[in-house]
């Protein structure tokens, strides 16, 4: 299948900060997150074709991101405490890769397929907890002291802002 194959099966639309997605689950159960009350759980399809990435963002909220299918995923990570870079590749039977990538709450993220070909795709799941809310997300580029941080090792990344 390709990219557009997929996006039709699947009936995924354009995601704000890249890509393509669907929500497939929100929990009815609810939990209290300081004032506000949220679904515990949401789960996503999230794809990436060839040359598309999903800009630096921070989501106030734990993900857990799963590879499905097509080629690898890069997700990057940055603690912005400690200035630590780190670096997944989610795919399901590559040694260097893992098929789990997990990106606590407040952490910056990025994320990219290396698809190569037109038409190729990286196809991933996102699992948050509690529960996805547009109000707990931020674009990176939108905080007013991230260049600061985009020096060193994650320079090599601001093509991703």
């Amino acid at each position: 299948m390709t990219a557009k194959d997929v996006i039709q099966t699947l009936q995924l639309a354009p995601h704000p900060e890249g890509g393509w997605y669907r929500e497939i689950y929100r929990s009815a159960d609810r939990v209290q997150r300081g004032e506000q009350a949220r679904s515990a759980t949401t789960a996503i399809y999230y794809l990436l074709e060839t040359q598309q990435l999903s800009r630096w963002h921070v989501v106030d909220a734990d993900e857990i991101w799963h590879f499905y299918g097509g080629t690898p995923l890069e997700l990057l990570a940055y603690d912005p405490g400690s200035r630590q870079l780190q670096r997944h590749v989610l795919h399901s039977s590559l040694p260097e890769a893992r098929p789990v990538g997990v990106i606590p709450a407040g952490t910056w993220q990025a994320a990219r397929s290396l698809a190569e070909q037109p038409g190729d795709y990286s196809l991933v799941g996102c699992t948050v907890s509690p529960g996805f809310e547009f109000s707990g997300f931020r674009f990176i580029a939108d905080l007013t002291d991230h260049r600061a941080h985009f020096s060193g090792e994650l320079s090599r990344y601001t093509t991703l802002l």
